[in-house]
């Protein structure tokens, strides 16, 4: 009951300000997606970069900034597109910006892209089914620094690393996580009920800010720096480990496992 009180308050525009003046004075770094400029700017500069989920809403328009900022060997990657915005704009600037059509998680699209100094990634971690996959795989394309940004849920007080799978909610249920009220427009999978057809386009996770910690660190990734909103969270992070993976054994090797697991009599159903 307490829970639903606060998210209902932050939804308010009175609510978020007041949220926002508080964790300021807390000494948080207050987020915006307006900030994501300036993370850009600083770290695209001689570096090669990588844009995951780049058309959306904005046809490219961080992978130009970063090209625009010194960044070399720009690319661009989604699963839709190019939009004749994007192109147009690679047209006149005479960019050089390469884009890859393509799933980042599947392996050979992973191939295709390679690796980046620096990947930005925002708003795509909450419309994957699979978070964690995804993160392995920018952990994979990563060499320096990730930007990650993306929608969140507030923190429950008590459950850490909680978070809300939205598909096949009631739409009585989905209503505590409709964002019109701060001028998020549809939102599918909230907005109305979960559609198959629209694939990534659903909304399926709110995560918590520290279950999407938990989340980058368990892929490979240190957060160097987290800006915080009510409803959303902005990540800087740094590679430290190798990408999160479960090596398959050889079959010999397979079979020796099993048998010592078996001697030590350790495999109980849960």
């Amino acid at each position: 009951m307490f829970y639903s009180l606060k998210v209902r308050f932050l939804k308010t525009h009175r609510g978020n300000s007041l949220w926002r003046s508080w964790r300021a004075r807390r000494g948080d770094v207050v987020g915006s997606y307006g900030e994501l400029k300036n993370y850009v700017k600083r770290y695209a500069p001689g570096n090669s970069f990588v844009d995951i989920g780049c058309m959306w809403g904005v046809n490219g328009g961080f992978a130009f900034l970063a090209e625009e900022a010194g960044a070399v060997g720009v690319k661009g990657v989604d699963v839709f597109g190019p939009t004749p915005e994007f192109e147009e704009t690679r047209r006149k600037r005479g960019s050089a910006i390469e884009f890859v059509l393509g799933d980042c998680t599947n392996p050979e699209t992973i191939a295709r892209i390679g690796t980046a100094d620096v990947v930005f990634c925002a708003g795509v971690f909450y419309h994957h089914p699979a978070p964690f996959d995804l993160l392995v795989a920018l952990r994979q394309l990563c060499r320096k620094t990730l930007i990650l940004r993306g929608a969140t849920i507030p923190e429950m007080n008590g459950m850490p690393n909680a978070a809300v799978f939205y598909p096949m909610l009631t739409a009585e249920q989905r209503k505590l996580w409709n964002l019109s009220s701060l001028g998020i427009g549809t939102q599918v999978g909230i907005s109305d009920a979960f559609e198959p057809h629209q694939g990534y386009g659903n909304w399926f996770w709110g995560l918590t800010p520290s279950c999407l910690r938990s989340l980058v660190e368990t892929a490979g990734f240190r957060v160097d720096l987290v800006a915080t909103e009510a409803f959303a969270q902005t990540l800087i992070c740094t590679p430290v480990t190798s990408a999160f993976h479960h090596p398959l054994p050889s079959p010999a090797e397979s079979q020796q496992l099993a048998a010592e697991v078996s001697r030590a009599g350790i495999a109980q159903p849960a």
